[in-house]
């Protein structure tokens, strides 16, 4: 069977069973490693991507749901040579450490900045409920984000 959906952009078609998730079919078929298979059942974050602007966890999500949808992964948040904001935060406030946490909570949290550019360090954390980290407290993320809410009130 064949999906349509729009990757990063790209209009792509997927040959394949419409249950696979939506994980496997980036990782596999499309080579896009960024979204990590962790836990594969929707507990820890490492796979959310954007569909049609939502954060989800690839991994729940069969691929067969995201026909003529738009999926963006952390592969297409920003431009090969300029990183996304929240990306360039968390490399200056030295957040990402084994790097499978990372992908997943800077789509959680590029969501979170879209709809509240000022969140408080409370809308932070709840921004990152289901994104879970093994290497750090979470603080340097939550800095990482309240560093960026720093800098835009700093701006003419």
């Amino acid at each position: 069977m064949a999906t349509s959906f729009r990757l990063n952009g790209e209009t792509v078609i997927y040959h394949g069973d419409p249950r696979t998730s939506l994980l496997n079919v980036l990782r596999d078929t499309y080579r896009l490693t960024g979204a990590k298979a962790v836990c594969e059942e929707g507990f820890c974050g490492a796979c959310t991507v954007h569909v049609d602007g939502e954060a989800v966890p690839s991994c729940l999500r069969p691929v067969g749901l995201v026909a003529d949808c738009s999926v963006t992964t952390i592969e297409g948040l920003a431009e090969r040579d300029a990183p996304h904001a929240l990306q360039a935060a968390f490399r200056k406030h030295d957040v990402v450490q084994c790097g499978m946490c990372f992908p997943g909570m800077v789509m959680s949290l590029s969501k979170l900045l879209e709809e509240n550019p000022s969140p408080s360090r409370e809308e932070v954390k709840r921004g990152m409920t289901g994104n879970m980290c093994r290497c750090t407290g979470y603080e340097r993320i939550i800095d990482a984000v309240m560093s960026l809410q720093d800098n835009a009130e700093a701006r003419p």
